[in-house]
């Protein structure tokens, strides 16, 4: 009672008379305002009532008080006596119930009270017999009980009897006469049914009867319809409603039999009485067959079948003639089984379908499984004419196209069938439900197909015109709506069903085409993966459409592409998804297939096409597959097949690519960029743009030069027929403005791959994923380089800063993207300069050029210094960095060689097409007129390259001086130049390689201040190592490709004098005195004369073998690939010296034996490589050919300068002073390398008291050096007019008395001679030794010239004369002997030309300073020991053969001392400049004589290993010509003076360095 207790509450009952009646009544009044049955007021009322009488039961109230209040509320509602009377027998109940007798007489006073506005018939209805008897309604309860069993019996049991037609047919003989009269004149229904009354009881017919008989005149005459429902109407009042619905239901009941057929006659007369509601459906449905269950097992009995046949279709059955006579007798025993009845359930919803009865239609197809009404023929043909009829108003008005006369559809004369549609909104009242109901049974009415889909593409064209009100677009947006779902639902279901009509897969094209292409392939991935699971109908069809293609596709070849395409292209038309999926399938496990499928695809509709690009992405974006292989190191197979095929389908097919180009640019934001091989083959196919690191020189010689000639010469193959393909690929990129976010997020993705994807994935795959990506890349921006207007290309890319501060494009891809921009701009720009000023003159044109340059890059110089930090701009300037990587290979050179060869191969096959006399004439001249235009194209382009080409090199003329800063060092310049710009760029692609070897060589060309070529190509030969290591697979392949230009351009002036002395010989690149500026071009002592070049040649060769030889043997799998990919590029130019090919040799040889089964890639590079280093021998020459190699004393002379520790490196060069060596050179060139040796002798002191504490200070003094030189070279030229006695040096060949040469092994004796003798002598007894040597010398007819350039001590008392011939020689060797001093670590001071003792000196402090650098050299095997026993018996052995005059002397003295004092001047300023050097890098380098030996031992015990080649277990790059045997003849052959020497080694090491220190510091003081 608690909801009660919320409408009558206590406290108005405790009030009642006061308060509590009144707002009783006034509730009542409330709730009586609704008295519609069934609502919540009703209800509360009822509810209101029943709380007040049952406070009365319960005695809270009087019942004479609610009485009078019930009297007063039955004014308020006419039905009040009805609600008490339902109150009361509730009560009444429940008073029974009750043990409290106090409640039942409570219940019965207020009956008695109420009985004065409560009827007692309403009473005797509700209340039960006991309790009327108790109020004394009634005498007795038994009675009435008996009495109320007698009516009823009589009223529904009782069967009256009437007059039958079997027993009286009179009587239904005029009825019928009276119901098939003539009703066209003014006979009414009324009329009629008076008569028939009149009948039924004249003849006591029975109503039913006659009913029956009405009903089956009904359906004899169909024309009469208003007719009989007036009149049914009219009888049925008469009757039970549900009295019609059971004579209907019992007429069909009588066909309900097997074999029986149910008229139509009864189905429509059925279907009309249901739409007039005489009849209601429910009561109707019940009466026909079959049952709802049944109808759903019949469906679930036909979805299992379907999947039986697909099991059939797809296993491999043999066949067997028992199997195929049991499925016969089957077949039979079907034919002569019973036909089931007829479904008269779809059989009244056909007609009522052909009456235009939707509702009760829709109605009995909701109590049916999904399309299982459709799904019968005649049910779907009734559907489709309903949907004819209700869209025709809409289709004439809209979709109709131009021309076409279709067959007029009448609409219904029902006044209840749906209203047509006169607009697009109108589709959604009934005409999408019908649709909806239809499903893929639409396949029925093709016409009605098409018309559905004119407007769907009628209502598209208004859709994307319709205007931007806010209203139209929800309305618009609703439509569409429900277009797709019918479009998913209905129209692509019905094309699986059609058998092969292209027609309209056309007509769907036309409709989806006006689709985004997202829309497109979500209604294809619904068609493929959910359509043919939702009817057993699909199903089937499914299956069917998979075995008949691999019928076809088993018989698919090359040659009967046509035949086997027509059948694909039947199969298409209908069911396309499951068509190329299993194509696709096909294709991914055999790539030979791409092909011949692509030809037969030729045969495929518009729609075909769209759903196959759909169809690849799908494919491609299956997670179910593997992208790498079970050892997760390469990319597994298939994505390549799939790539393979998709450019070439793109390429040959019109198909929309932004759904596949949107697809790669999704992979990219999500890190992966696997997929880009699908747009690097789209690219390729689609443009003809290439990209391959197996490209030919001859073929990066072509790509330099135009468009036409890389077109014809820069590919593989011939492009042809790529322009309407690459306008395609253009419009697909700009309309969906996927250009630049593919470029952006490509160069980004280039370090994802690393960062990113890489995670615990082999290098190799890494490498592998790097290089597709960047390889993408650069063919992408190709691409978009070549093809887009100069517009669009500057519009869409923004500029450099914004590239790289905000989108975080590397520098190398942000100027890659942008160069394109800055050639356009500046063509733009020079073209309208040459309009607005018609000068004609070369200079002017030029000038211009110049002018537009700096306009379009000026803004370029100011972006690319945020770039990088403000320090590497002392080095390079702005300039110099934007006009790099601006530049192309276009711009630096013309490929006269390519335009020549292609014009050539033009006139071959136009003689060709001449001397073919089998070719048509037409085709023949046709031909000719293609070859000539193009040559004439071939000419022009390259006449406007020439033009082009050196209106730059004009530009670059002007601008070099400004390039290289150089306000640190040379050394830090070329570091600057090489980290930023030639690295980076030489592995961006190969034409990229061979710019920046061009480049470099046009610096040199241009003579370019504070550019060292020598230190640039030393830097770029020392260390590739580490360069190489870190290398991709292609950047590999690309930095072989740059090395092979650089060393090409080095061998070409190895190779020839000539050469060398034209391009290098007054280049300030080749100075040797680095701190020189270049502007003034040096002396032509500072060069680096051309023999020197050659051993600097050497060493660059044997630190390539060197690097190689390492890499080789690490064991790790990118060293070794990467250095045989490298040392493949650059095999026409290295090695080119035997013995270092030797030494590879073996090493690739090791490689291949030891990787055969473990690492085959690596083993078949390792062969490849092999096989073509064998095939180049016949090419190589032997080390003394390849660089001039000094006598033996000079190789002494070297190790003497190696092991002084100067700032030179010893290096490879000084293994052309081997003492195995022969010197079979000509006489000028033995007395330069013998006036070396004695520069090298007097140098030692010099090199040895110095150090160089850092690349900076080596420049410093080489520079000091160099000009110190250049004085002391004045003096001898005075004092060689008075020399008249010719000399050789100790170098030089020993030659006996008559004149000849002496064996080899005199010569190293004379020199063991004089050791011994100098070791044996005390040094108070030397005058007398050198009176002796002198003497000894005369009688062997021997003069030597003595240069002093070594000890002060030397320099004051020799003085050397000597002939002009042999001083203009030993002026050229003295930039070669710097070179010969060692090999250099990426410094400057390797590159010091020979400088005189007397030139140089410094300060003992300063000498403290400085640290010796010293280096392994491979081709010097002395001892420190030796050079400096050799250093003091040397120049004992001067002093003694030539003491000079007193006279002599005295001069010499005071110039030297006027020299040492400009000297220690020299040395103060560079000791202040050097202490600030040395505060900015923190460093504090002690240079005592303990350091000096203890790096010179060292490098003692290094030079050991390199030498001692044939007993360490790996071989050393550099193999000694002669074997050890050889080495011991030649020590037994030297005197024992030697062998005493050597037994004093250890203990004279340290006296000799302080003896020579000692000597040092006195000649400075």
């Amino acid at each position: 009672m608690a909801a009660a207790a919320l409408l009558v509450p206590v406290e108005w009952l405790r009030d009642w008379e006061k308060s509590g009646r009144g707002a009783f009544l006034d509730l009542c009044w409330l709730l009586s305002g609704n008295k519609s049955h069934g609502s919540s007021t009703s209800r509360d009322f009822q509810q209101a009532l029943y709380e007040l009488s049952y406070h009365v039961v319960k005695g809270n109230l009087k019942h004479e008080q609610a009485s009078n209040v019930f009297h007063d509320i039955s004014e308020f509602r006419e039905d009040t006596p009805s609600v008490l009377a339902d109150v009361f027998s509730i009560l009444d109940i429940e008073t029974n119930c009750s043990e409290e007798k106090s409640k039942r007489g409570c219940f019965t006073q207020l009956v008695l009270a109420c009985l004065d506005f409560v009827s007692d018939r309403i009473l005797k209805e509700r209340l039960d017999p006991e309790t009327l008897e108790s109020l004394g309604l009634i005498k007795q309860s038994q009675q009435f009980n008996q009495r109320s069993v007698k009516i009823k019996t009589k009223l529904f049991y009782k069967q009256q009897k009437f007059n039958l037609l079997r027993e009286e047919n009179e009587g239904y003989a005029k009825l019928i006469a009276e119901l098939g009269q003539d009703l066209s004149g003014n006979i009414t229904s009324d009329f009629i049914l008076e008569n028939i009354k009149s009948l039924i009881g004249c003849f006591n017919l029975d109503p039913s009867r006659v009913l029956d008989v009405i009903l089956k005149v009904f359906e004899c005459r169909p024309e009469h319809d208003a007719f009989f429902m007036s009149l049914l109407e009219s009888y049925t009042s008469m009757c039970e409603p549900q009295t019609l619905c059971h004579i209907l239901g019992f007429k069909f009941k009588f066909y309900q039999e097997p074999n029986a057929e149910t008229p139509l006659s009864l189905y429509r007369v059925a279907a009309v009485l249901l739409q007039g509601n005489l009849i209601d459906l429910d009561d109707l449905y019940v009466h026909l067959l079959p049952a709802d269950n049944c109808i759903m097992d019949e469906h679930k009995h036909e979805i299992v079948e379907a999947k039986q046949i697909v099991r059939k279709l797809t296993m491999v059955v043999l066949s067997s003639e028992k199997i195929d006579k049991q499925e016969k007798e089957r077949g039979k025993e079907e034919e002569k089984g019973e036909k089931p009845p007829d479904n008269q359930k779809l059989g009244l919803l056909e007609a009522l379908l052909k009456i235009g009865d939707w509702q009760h239609a829709q109605k009995i197809m909701d109590q049916m499984p999904p399309y299982y009404a459709a799904s019968h023929k005649l049910t779907a043909l009734a559907l489709c004419k309903l949907i004819h009829i209700t869209i025709e108003p809409l289709y004439q008005r809209a979709a109709v196209p131009k021309g076409a006369k279709g067959a007029p559809v009448h609409g219904l004369k029902n006044k209840r069938a749906p209203k047509q549609a006169e607009s697009f909104e109108d589709l959604r009242t009934d005409v999408f439900n019908m649709l909806c109901y239809l499903g893929p049974h639409l396949s029925h009415d093709p016409i009605l197909f098409a018309k559905m889909v004119r407007i769907g593409k009628s209502f598209m064209k208004e859709f994307q015109s319709y205007g931007s009100k806010q209203e139209d677009k929800e309305k618009t947006e609703v439509i569409l709506g429900c277009l797709l779902s019918i479009t998913d639902q209905v129209l692509l279901p019905s094309l699986s069903l059609m058998d092969c009509n292209a027609c309209m897969s056309e007509e769907l094209w036309g409709m989806f085409k006006t689709f985004p292409y997202q829309h497109r392939y979500r209604l294809y991935g619904q068609w493929k993966n959910e359509t043919y699971n939702s009817h057993p109908l699909l199903v089937k069809v499914k299956a069917q459409t998979i075995d008949k293609v691999k019928y076809i596709m088993k018989r698919l070849t090359q040659e009967n592409v046509k035949p086997s395409g027509r059948q694909i292209g039947k199969l298409s038309h209908s069911n396309p998804t499951i068509l190329f999926d299993y194509i696709l399938s096909l294709i991914q496990k055999y790539d030979n297939f791409i092909t011949p499928v692509v030809e037969s695809l030729k045969y495929l509709s518009s729609l075909n096409y769209d759903v196959l690009a759909y169809c690849i992405i799908e494919a491609l974006a299956n997670p179910e597959k593997k992208r790498m292989k079970h050892d997760e190191r390469i990319i597994a197979s298939w994505p390549q097949s799939l790539a393979s095929f998709c450019g070439a389908v793109f390429c040959k097919y019109p198909i929309d690519l932004a759904g596949l180009l949107q697809y790669v640019a999704n992979q990219l934001k999500a890190g992966k960029s696997s997929d880009l091989l699908i747009l690097k083959e789209v690219v390729q196919k689609m443009a003809g743009i290439e990209i391959t690191e197996e490209i030919t020189m001859e073929q990066v010689e072509a790509m330099t030069g135009g468009e036409q000639l890389k077109a014809e010469g820069g590919y593989f193959g011939q492009i042809r027929n790529t322009k309407t393909s690459s306008q395609r690929l253009k419009d697909a990129l700009l309309d969906y403005d996927l250009a630049l976010p593919l470029c952006l997020l490509m160069a980004q993705q280039r370090n994802g791959v690393i960062f990113q994807e890489g995670g615990q994935r082999h290098l190799k795959l890494v490498g592998k994923l790097y290089d597709q990506c960047h390889d993408t890349l650069v063919q992408f921006g190709g691409f978009l380089a070549s093809n887009l207007s100069t517009e669009d290309y500057i519009k869409r890319v923004p500029s450099m800063d914004v590239l790289c501060n905000e989108f975080h494009i590397p520098p190398d891809a942000a100027f890659f993207l942008s160069r394109p921009m800055y050639a356009h701009c500046i063509s733009s720009k020079y073209d309208e300069l040459k309009k607005s000023d018609k000068g004609s003159t070369q200079q002017h044109k030029v000038h211009k050029y110049i002018t537009s340059c700096e306009m379009v890059m000026v803004p370029v110089h100011e972006a690319v210094v945020s770039l990088h930090v403000s320090k590497v701009w002392d080095d390079i300037s702005p300039q110099f960095y934007a006009t790099f990587w601006s530049l192309t290979m276009y711009d630096l050179a013309v490929p006269h060689t390519s335009y020549e060869r292609e014009v050539s191969k033009l006139k071959v096959q136009m003689k060709a097409i001449d001397d073919n006399r089998e070719m048509p004439p037409k085709k023949k001249k046709k031909e000719k007129e293609r070859c000539t235009a193009l040559q004439d194209k071939l000419l022009e382009e390259e006449k406007k390259q020439v033009e082009h080409v050196q209106r730059v090199l004009q530009r670059l003329k002007l601008e070099k001086d400004n390039w290289l800063l150089a306000k640190s060092t040379k050394n830090e310049t070329i570091t600057k130049l090489l980290q930023l710009c030639i690295f980076p760029r030489c592995i961006f692609s190969a034409l990229d390689a061979v710019y920046c070897a061009r480049f470099v060589e046009l610096v040199h060309q241009q003579k370019t201040p504070n550019f060292s070529t020598l230190l640039c190509y030393d830097r770029v030969f020392a260390g590739i190592i580490l360069t190489v290591a870190s290398c991709t697979e292609n950047e590999a392949s690309r930095y072989g490709r740059f090395l092979c230009c650089m060393l090409e351009t080095v061998t070409r002036w190895h190779s020839d004098r000539a050469t060398y002395a034209k391009e290098c010989g007054t280049y300030p690149g080749f100075l040797t005195m680095l701190g020189a500026t270049g502007f003034d071009g040096g002396n032509q002592a500072d060069q680096l004369d051309y023999e020197n070049f050659r051993h600097v040649v050497h060493k660059w060769h044997y630190k390539l073998t060197k690097a190689a030889v390492h890499c080789l043997e690490t064991g790790e799998y990118i060293h070794i690939r990467n250095i045989l990919i490298v040392l493949t590029k650059i095999l026409p130019w290295y090695p080119k010296v035997l013995n270092l090919a030797q030494a590879l040799e073996r090493r690739v040889h090791k490689i291949c034996q030891e990787e055969k089964e473990k690492r085959p890639d690596l083993y078949a590079l390792a062969m490849g490589y092999s096989g073509q280093l064998k095939n180049r021998k016949l090419y190589m020459i032997p080390e003394h050919e390849f660089h001039h190699k000094d006598p033996p004393l000079g190789h002494t002379v070297t190790r003497i300068q190696n092991g002084s520790g100067s700032g030179s490196s010893s290096s490879s060069t000084g293994s052309a002073s081997k003492p195995h060596e022969s010197c079979a050179e000509e006489k000028y060139k033995s007395k330069a390398r013998s006036q070396c040796g004695v520069k090298a002798v007097t140098r030692v002191s010099n090199t040895t008291s110095k150090g160089n504490s850092s690349n900076d200070c080596s420049s410093c003094s080489i520079s000091k050096t160099i000009k110190e030189n250049d004085k002391e070279k004045g003096k001898e030229k005075v004092k060689e007019k008075r020399e008249k006695t010719p000399a050789t040096t100790l170098g030089a060949r020993v030659l006996g008395k008559d004149g000849k040469e002496k064996p080899k092994e005199e010569q190293p004796n004379k020199v063991e001679e004089a050791r011994d003798t100098k070791e044996r002598t005390p040094k108070s007894n030397k005058e007398k030794e050198k009176f002796k040597k002198e003497g000894k010398a005369k009688d062997e007819k021997f003069k030597t010239p003595l240069l002093n350039v070594e000890s002060k001590v030397t320099q004051e008392k020799v003085r050397e004369e000597e002939p002009s011939r042999q001083r203009d020689i030993a002026k050229e060797m003295k930039s070669k002997e710097n070179v010969k001093g060692g090999e250099k670590r990426l410094v400057s001071g390797s590159l010091k030309s020979p400088v005189p003792r007397s030139d140089i000196t410094e300060p003992k402090k300063e000498q403290k300073r400085r640290k010796i650098v010293t280096h392994l050299s491979p081709s010097h095997s002395s001892t420190v020991k030796d050079c400096l026993i050799e250093l003091k018996e040397s120049s004992a052995k001067l002093y003694l053969n030539h003491t000079p005059s007193l006279q002599s002397k005295s001069k010499e003295r005071v110039m030297d001392k006027k020299d040492l004092d400009k000297s220690r001047e020299r040395a103060g300023e560079r000791e202040k400049t050097d202490e600030k050097d040395r505060k900015e890098r923190k460093r504090h380098h002690s240079n005592n004589d303990r350091e000096v030996v203890l790096d010179l031992t060292k490098r003692r015990k290094e030079e050991n290993g390199t030498t001692a080649v044939s007993k360490h277990k790996t071989e050393s790059p550099r193999e000694p010509p002669y074997s050890n045997e050889k080495d011991k003849e030649k020590n037994n052959s030297k005197s024992s003076g030697k062998k005493k020497g050597d037994s004093l080694k250890s203990e004279k090491v340290a006296k000799l360095c302080s003896s020579v220190k000692k000597r040092m510091y006195r000649a400075l003081n």
